[in-house]
């Protein structure tokens, strides 16, 4: 055993320390490491499959990066390259629905129209010869290469065994171009990708298609117009959202900061999380969770900084309403002059088919559109719609995120940020050694000043923006372009400057709601309505998180203990509010009955009962929580928001209101009967446990999963798949994903609590298919390895030596 640690210990720190003088093994261990010119890197694993990767360089770490994500996910991976391909018709057929994690395309042969676009138009090419920092830098370009060296590495040297894709033409090598395409899919998600589908399908009007003259809501009154897009933007049913907070030394144990990050994100397809550690000696030495394909940390810690993210309420696009040339159709008027659409025909292959070609039609702004989501934005011959994403030219991303792996604070994070401004749809909340705490909506936005959305409006735009943040401009007019701040990194956005941030409150708490309450007394205002609404009422997870958090500063002496305990709660702020008031309601309905949906009397008494002796908890064995839970979801479909509470959201005391649930409302009565009728037909008691109904299954063993619906208020977000002839909710969609609670000792290295949900490897013949997952169940997390001295003294370490 001495021999054996002696040899890993040699093979982990050979790139540390190289002047070292030579342990026993050293031979051995130097005759396996690759010499000569090509990639390598040393991978050594610790518990639940963690790698801590150690290279000398940049591409050689993305060598390392990209061979340790194939070796845990290469289907998802390979799935995703075929999808910035735009070749996923070609394999799957272009009816069947990619799994949206790159785009919101509700079919393949959308998906592959777009991004077939994307390629043809050469827009990732372009932003990769854009000098930094308006472009990728060095470091991120040979990190780019790297990681496509070493997951063709990893490709050429194993037989994949995963069924999902064992076998299949479509895995197969991949070019740095293709992990920068994927960056850019990820950077326009909440823009262009949004909206992939009425991108696609825009075409002129023709002599025999032209669409009726309609008004510039497609047809749609104010409110389906706000109705619409809201529902397009909204966090309640996003598969991602995510909470984080940063706490300032005067409220720790130590007197250092402490951050509590727990990111929503999807339990599947392209959007998972992996982790790892990073270490190029002297250079850069950081831990967290990537996002496949991904070449830097998206969320995690140093040794003196620790940052996460949460999904921002910034509206990351704009539309702009051109006037047509009323001689063509495919050319609009900019101060009276016509200015012709570009053409971009791009053909796709289908499985199965004939070869589809589409065109798109392209203006000064961004692509023409005819829908959003639900709202139809028809092309006629006077008006078309066209997007503007000013993420389209930002692949910064990966800048900003290795600016934070670097950074000795929060001061560091801050920097990164106003240097590349590259975080397209995303928050940001760091705390430090120092005993700093920050956050900052610093993102990528279109610059609508209130004074342009004044100015410039069309109608529809002076309905949606006020109500949305989405600004419809008059697309005629040159005096209605953006304009551009002095310290903006591209034209057409916000600087560093406008951005709303916190500095070293005793919290920073963040859960998807806009920046305004990021401290429950210290409300940051000010910023244009593109960043976010003020003064409106919080979600209940915004709500519940603020009560907590603000609790645990007042308290003070805070440690990581707290911050797992805050993780683990799992806490109704919904249940709080009105299982009592429910439960009482419940009791005083004549008979004990209530009429369903479907007419049917059902009797609720037992209800009663189970929901008033409920312990306001989403634990795995809270008795009443199912109920509960279908009781809220459809008294909240059946009662509008202004309806549901008897006392109204009051601005100056946002954290405790609305409050008192309207019994009296119709629809909640109603409700309690469906809830109960649901429970039944599925055979599940109204009592039952939690856990015993919200699981889902890996390799035949069930593991029951705490947490709740985004509606119930539930930090510990957890969203399932109701499925009563399986017993409930049979799998999680999407929840908490990445977690982490780190803190600071004062020394070298940090403290950290780390945790992935789903847990490594989506290949069921993995170890580390679902061992993170168990302690989801459990409510433990993993105690990270950060210094060197913690990974050599692994039980479980393992090195691999990848090499090209």
């Amino acid at each position: 055993m001495r021999n054996r640690l002696r040899m890993l210990a040699l093979a982990g720190t050979a790139l540390l320390t190289a002047a070292a003088p030579p342990a026993p093994g050293a031979q051995h261990t130097a005759a396996r490491h690759p010499s000569g010119g090509g990639l390598s890197a040393a991978i050594r694993y610790t518990e639940y499959g963690i790698p801590h990767i150690v290279a000398k360089d940049y591409p050689n770490l993305g060598f390392g990066e990209g061979w340790a994500q194939a070796a845990d996910q290469v289907c998802t991976l390979a799935d995703g390259f075929v999808t910035v391909r735009g070749e996923r018709a070609e394999h799957f057929g272009a009816d069947a629905a990619p799994d949206q994690s790159m785009s919101s395309a509700a079919t393949n042969l959308s998906s592959d129209l777009y991004f077939a676009g994307v390629r043809k138009a050469g827009t990732v090419e372009k932003l990769l010869r854009q000098p930094a920092p308006a472009g990728p830098s060095r470091e991120v370009k040979d990190l780019m290469r790297g990681w496509a060296a070493g997951y063709n590495a990893w490709l050429s040297r194993h037989h994949v065994k995963d069924p999902a894709c064992a076998g299949k033409p479509w895995v197969r090598k991949v070019s740095s171009l293709d992990v920068a395409r994927r960056a850019f899919a990820l950077a326009v998600l909440g823009g262009q990708g949004r909206v992939v589908d009425g991108i696609t399908a825009a075409a002129p009007p023709g002599a025999a298609t032209e669409t009726p003259r309609r008004d510039d809501k497609g047809g749609r009154g104010d409110a389906d117009a706000v109705g619409a897009v809201r529902a397009l933007f909204s966090q309640d049913d996003s598969d991602m959202g995510s909470n984080a907070v940063a706490f300032r030394g005067s409220t720790t144990a130590g007197g250092r900061g402490l951050l509590l990050g727990n990111p929503h994100y999807p339990w599947s397809g392209g959007r998972r999380f992996w982790e790892s550690q990073l270490t190029i000696p002297g250079e850069l030495n950081a831990s967290g969770g990537s996002l496949l394909g991904s070449v830097t940390l998206s969320i995690g810690h140093n040794a003196k900084v620790a940052w996460s993210h949460t999904v921002a309420t910034g509206m990351t696009m704009n539309l702009h309403q051109l006037t047509l040339d009323p001689h063509d159709p495919t050319a609009y008027l900019v101060d009276g002059t016509p200015e012709k659409m570009v053409r971009r025909t791009v053909t796709v292959p289908v499985k199965g088919g004939p070869d589809v070609s589409r065109t798109q039609w392209w203006t000064r702004y961004g692509p023409v559109l005819t829908s959003l989501g639900d709202l139809a934005l028809p092309w006629n011959t006077s008006t078309a719609y066209a997007v503007n994403d000013p993420n389209a030219a930002n692949l910064r991303a990966s800048d900003t995120a290795l600016g934070f792996s670097k950074a000795s604070g929060v001061d560091g994070i801050e920097r990164s940020l106003r240097r590349t401004q590259g975080l397209p749809w995303v928050n940001t909340l760091a705390a430090d050694a120092a005993g700093h705490s920050f956050f900052s909506q610093s993102q990528v936005l279109p610059r609508v000043t209130e004074d342009l959305a004044q100015r410039c409006s069309t109608p529809l735009g002076h309905t949606t923006y006020p109500a949305t943040g989405l600004a419809v401009l008059d697309g005629s007019r040159s005096g209605c372009a953006f304009g551009r701040d002095a310290d903006a990194r591209q034209p057409g956005i916000f600087g560093p400057a406008a951005m709303p941030t916190l500095k070293d409150a005793p919290y920073a708490e963040n859960s998807n709601n806009s920046a305004w309450l990021t401290h429950a007394e210290r409300p940051i205002t000010g910023y244009p309505r593109v960043f976010g609404p003020e003064a409106t009422p919080r979600s209940l997870r915004t709500r519940g998180a603020l009560e907590d958090v603000s609790a645990m500063a007042a308290k003070g002496g805070l440690t990581l203990k707290d911050l797992q305990r805050q993780q683990f709660a799992n806490r109704a702020p919904a249940g709080e509010l009105a299982a009592a008031d429910t439960a009482r309601a419940c009791a005083a309905l004549p008979g004990g009955t209530a009429t369903s949906s479907q007419g049917r009397a059902v009797d609720v008494s037992s209800a009663c009962r189970v929901i008033g002796g409920w312990d306001r908890t989403v634990r795995t064995g809270s008795k009443g929580a199912l109920l509960f839970d279908r009781f809220w979801r459809a008294v909240t479909a059946k009662v509008g928001a202004g309806d549901l509470w008897r006392t109204p959201f009051d601005p100056a005391d946002p954290v405790h209101t609305p409050r008192t649930l309207n019994t009296a409302a119709p629809g909640f009565a109603t409700a309690l009967a469906d809830a109960v009728t649901d429970l039944r037909a599925a055979g599940i008691p109204l009592d039952a446990p939690l856990g015993e109904h919200q699981f889902v299954v890996r390799n035949g063993k069930k593991i029951p999963i705490a947490g709740g619906t985004e509606g119930l208020g539930i930090w510990n977000k957890t969203e399932g798949v109701w499925d009563p002839s399986a017993g409930g909710y049979r799998e999680v969609t999407t929840g908490s994903s990445y977690i982490q609670a780190v803190g600071f000792t004062g020394g070298r290295c940090p403290d950290a609590r780390i945790l992935l949900t789903y847990a490594q490897s989506s290949d069921p013949g993995s170890p580390h298919y679902s061992d993170q997952t168990e302690l989801y169940s459990a409510g433990r997390m993993v105690r990270a390895r950060f210094c060197e001295k913690d990974i050599l003294a692994s039980p479980e370490l393992r090195v691999v030596h990848a090499r090209q």
